[in-house]
Order: structure tokens, then sequence, then C-alpha cells
């Protein structure tokens, strides 16, 4: 099928681009799977927020922040250290929860084993828990794909994306150097940290208004479907086969 990209870069470019790569970074909510599908994340974020409060974080800080990462994110300037990881813990126990009921992202299961066959490593870099990808891949029967390559939020919440620090811990992880990574992510900190890690970036984006961020903050290829980079990553592999038969 002809590529779905929606930002500037041609389809020979993107092409061209993840042939060179040995290793693709995923985010986890987004690109792997839709994490809060039947567990709102606003419920979530008003879970985290009631127990902020309780903790003696200002009520100002955090009420009515629809985001869980935000919550944590404002909780972290106001808040002492026990208090962070009181609720970094209660963060975790919600998204895990979440995990058990999300949803696959459409073709996500044959581009990772698409890579896997070709090769190449594949890991999570996500501002979530790794606990919560751990489980929603295991379920899945794709964690054995990704092994211990697996980076989530780390116990500081000023290293949350787009601060680089996941996609460097996956770097290190995997033995490999940001020229032979690509990340493919839905977010423009997902793009910073990227940019700031040295990595290609790849944006995925099912909705216009991510498409539009996406391409405002410099990202070169977009696309509507994963569906394009599994057919780009089997004619490559298709395409190896058939130049090592020749040969």
């Amino acid at each position: 099928m002809p590529a779905d990209t929606t930002g500037r870069g041609t389809d020979r470019e993107l092409q061209a681009s993840l042939s060179r790569v040995t290793c693709v970074l995923f985010d986890f909510d987004g690109p792997l799977a839709d994490l809060f599908a039947h567990r709102p994340a606003v419920r979530v974020a008003e879970t985290l927020g009631r127990r902020a409060q309780k903790l003696g974080v200002p009520a100002g800080v955090v009420r009515g922040v629809r985001d869980p990462l935000l919550v944590l994110r404002k909780a972290a300037w106001h808040g002492a250290v026990n208090v962070i990881r009181e609720l970094q813990e209660l963060l975790a126990e919600e998204e895990t929860k979440a995990a058990r009921s999300a949803r696959l992202t459409p073709h996500a299961d044959g581009l990772v084993r698409s890579l896997a066959a070709s090769g190449r490593e594949v890991a999570v870099t996500t501002n979530n828990s790794a606990r919560a990808a751990t489980v929603f891949l295991k379920e899945r029967g794709l964690s054995r794909f990704f092994g211990p390559h697996i980076h989530g939020r780390a116990p500081d919440p000023t290293l949350l994306k787009p601060d680089p620090d996941c996609l460097t811990r996956a770097m290190t992880s995997t033995g490999t150097e940001p020229a032979e990574c690509l990340m493919i992510g839905d977010s423009v900190s997902d793009l910073e940290a990227a940019d700031k890690a040295g990595v290609s970036f790849v944006g995925y984006a099912r909705a216009p208004h991510k498409t539009v961020a996406l391409r405002n903050a410099g990202a070169i290829h977009v696309v509507g479907s994963l569906e394009v980079l599994v057919d780009m990553v089997r004619h490559q592999d298709s395409h190896s086969v058939q130049c090592a038969g020749s040969g």
C-alpha cells in the first residue's frame, strides 16, 4: 500500500531512515497502546490530585488538572521527596490497572514482530511506568521481543520526556548509538526527547490535531498508521533476501 505519510519528508526518505537503524524505540501510550481506553485518564488524574492534596500539595496546584503526568509534575514542584514517592507509586498502580484493559494500537503487533524478525532491537521509552508497559506487553504476547529493554518513568519527575533520560537508558541497555536508533512517538515531548538524544524520529498521529502539533514542532516524518512502517520493514526484509539470493 502507498505510505500514509503526513509530514514533510518523502516516503523514500522515511524508508531510507528506517533502513539505517538497528534499534527502534517505542513510546508506549499511543504507538503501542491506547492505555486509558477503558480507564479514563481524567479519572486517574483526579485520584492522583486528591491524594496529592491529602499529602500537603496546595489544592490550587492540582485542582482541575486532567493529565495524570501533569499532576505528578506539578506536585513535584511543591511536594517533598516522600510525597513524590507515594504519588509515583499510586500512579504506577493506576497505570497498571489501565494496562490490563488497554487497547493494542492497530498494526503495533505486526510492526514489533517485523522489526524483531529483521534483526532489529526494540525498546520501550515511556513516561508511563515500566510496570504498566511490562504487564500490557506480557498479556499480549509481545514482552519476549522487548526483553529487559522497557524503560519507563524515573523516580525523579524532572526526568520525564522531553528530557531524554529514558532514551539514553534504552540505548545503554541495547548497546546502540544514537545514529543507530529511531524513535516512534505521538507527542511533541517525544520529538524533543529524540532531538536531545540525537535519535531520528517518526511521529505517529491518528488525530489531525496531533499531526498539526508534530508538524509545527518540526517533525519531518509523520504517519497516520503503523501499517506504513510494517510495509516498509517487510519490503526491506524481502529485498535483502532477494539480494542475498542473487549474490
